[in-house]
């Protein structure tokens, strides 16, 4: 159970800067986080019990946390720098030095480097605009397909504008520059890095009375090695963005928000399920169809134009993900490498696309997210926002034929808000990042040192194993209210629930709802004869945390 911050002696009123958030609704980390409270003993232990909080002048929660962010996306540049070396070819021509496999070698692959000249991005002004430019993929071969952007839009847009400022930063001859491609990467981590930035910006604001979670997000391993790995930080920012607006009961911004990430990548449009399911629980239905229709009245208007002009173009990305089969990193996958087995359609023929495994992946996730439905509606007590929108997108990575590793970020900030326990998601995010490692020397190959398949493939194992734990222990607070640290002090119900936050249900499946809650409530009745962690005004009553000649914080 996590304690609230009341740093003032016993029986005075606490001290706080009003502009922050109340001195009994703070949580201090380094008393309610185990992993936090041992780290905190090289800089002289815990916040002290007297210490007065709240009163920097300029450091607050926020700005520290996005220090850390940016600190943390400094790091993940330098990681991808080897990427960005040249060298000079026998012509005397600058070429990016990508030779004996260095993206694989030194782990700095990004996508950003080779989509330059892939998507033709390369070409100058609107030669190169996405959706209107096309190119033959593998000309007189039996799989020769005519190929187009294949990203969303948003997402294509993002990269043709990032490569016509490249382009002109290198023609202008008073900037320092360099290749055209390396100048593009910089400027779109550049503008990425920024989108991590309003997310943890968004997160921070949506954490309330626990801004130090967000520090999660802003330290650790996955952000260092995914940030510039695609485009995916656009989404997140968009999809934080619009639960803080819902948080803030700003429904229609929500819907907007959603809409644009969406048009950026697909997975923000599946929030809206579960934010609609307990709408319905809580007779707020109409909150939840405003959001829904402005975020389809959105993503309708960004691709409108784009779908109607090039509907070639607009529709590969779609073509795409129906034709593609089973990814490396996809269970469907793993399976078979490890099996045997065919697959669902056997061996395919040029341009053929997985039919079965897209009909049994849809019907995964369809099934995944009708459970997910339903124990929003049976539940003993309505779930958290957050912990559904967990679940969605867990149950989606893990029922799709793709998992592309920095899809990964897309559960950071839903986990930080979903299941804020410091130790746990530690520990998942440095997994997760660690399966970068046995990729790269897969994509190496084992004629160049690297190594089989096989590694991968258990690595992926594992960082599916530990989602999937995830998702159980969210199911486990969703089942039992008092295990959910945000819940555990009996004060707060939902606080990114926006309009939900409290309100009664009107809607609930009683049959499975009504026994779970006698069973909830006598556990409760057990639990409360047991000692509970201390809140902090009672730990003032303790002695003190810190051991004897221990410095105190005072800020």
């Amino acid at each position: 159970m996590t304690q609230s911050v009341r740093a003032s002696s016993e029986g005075e009123p606490s001290r706080v800067d009003p502009r922050t958030r109340s001195a009994s609704a703070r949580v201090v980390p380094s008393w309610a986080e185990p992993l936090v409270r041992q780290a905190s003993v090289v800089v002289g232990g815990p916040l002290g019990r007297h210490a007065v909080v709240g009163r920097h002048w300029f450091w607050t929660p926020l700005r520290v946390v996005l220090l850390f962010a940016t600190l943390t996306l400094a790091a993940s540049w330098l990681a991808k720098s080897p990427c960005l070396q040249t060298y000079t070819d026998e012509a005397g021509a600058q070429q990016l030095d990508w030779r004996d496999a260095r993206q694989y070698k030194t782990g700095c692959y990004s996508d950003t480097v080779p989509l330059y000249t892939a998507e033709r991005l390369d070409r100058p002004g609107l030669a190169g605009f996405p959706y209107a430019t096309s190119w033959v993929e593998n000309p007189g071969e039996s799989d020769e397909q005519v190929r187009y952007m294949e990203y969303p839009v948003i997402t294509g847009l993002f990269q043709w504008v990032n490569a016509q400022t490249a382009q002109a930063w290198a023609a202008a001859e008073w900037l320092p520059s360099s290749l055209p491609v390396i100048v593009h990467f910089d400027v779109t981590a550049w503008w990425l890095a920024l989108a991590w930035l309003v997310t943890v910006w968004a997160l921070v604001l949506l954490c309330r009375g626990r801004p130090w979670d967000a520090a999660l997000a802003a330290l650790f391993p996955l952000v260092l090695v995914h940030a510039f790995t695609n485009f995916d930080a656009l989404a997140t920012a968009t999809t934080t963005a619009g639960l803080l607006a819902w948080a803030r009961r700003r429904p229609v911004l929500a819907g907007v928000l959603l809409g644009v990430g969406g048009a950026a990548k697909l997975y923000p449009l599946f929030l809206l399920g579960p934010l609609l399911v307990l709408c319905l629980r809580a007779g707020r239905l109409r909150d939840g169809l405003r959001t829904t229709a402005a975020a389809v009245l959105t993503w309708a208007a960004v691709n409108g134009p784009i779908a109607l002009l090039f509907p070639a173009g607009w529709s590969e990305f779609f073509r795409l993900n129906r034709d593609r089969p089973a990814d490396p990193d996809s269970i469907y996958n793993v399976v078979a490498t490890f099996t045997g087995w065919p697959g669902f359609d056997g061996a395919l023929g040029p341009g053929e696309a997985p039919v079965v495994l897209n009909v049994v992946t849809l019907l995964l996730f369809g099934s995944a997210c009708a459970a997910v439905a339903w124990v929003a509606l049976a539940a003993p007590r309505r779930p958290r926002l957050a912990q559904l929108c967990f679940l969605v997108v867990c149950a989606f990575l893990l029922t799709n034929k793709v998992w592309s590793p920095q899809y990964s970020l897309w559960l950071v900030p839903l986990a930080v808000l979903a299941l804020p326990r410091w130790r746990l998601l530690l520990a998942w995010m440095v997994l997760d990042a660690l399966v970068w490692v046995p990729r790269m020397a897969f994509y190496l190959g084992t004629d160049r040192d690297g190594l089989p398949v096989q590694w991968f493939l258990g690595a992926v194992l594992v960082r599916d194993a530990v989602v999937i734990g995830l998702c159980v222990l969210v199911l486990r607070e969703v089942w039992r209210p008092e295990h959910d640290v945000l819940r555990a002090d009996g004060v707060e119900d939902d606080p990114h629930g926006g309009v939900l936050d409290s309100v009664p249900d009107r809607f609930v499946v009683r049959a499975t709802a009504d026994p779970l809650r006698r069973k909830i409530a006598k556990s409760a009745t057990s639990s409360a004869a047991r000692p509970h962690t201390p809140t902090a005004t009672a730990w003032a009553a303790q002695p003190s945390p810190i051991p004897a000649g221990r410095s105190l914080f005072t800020r």
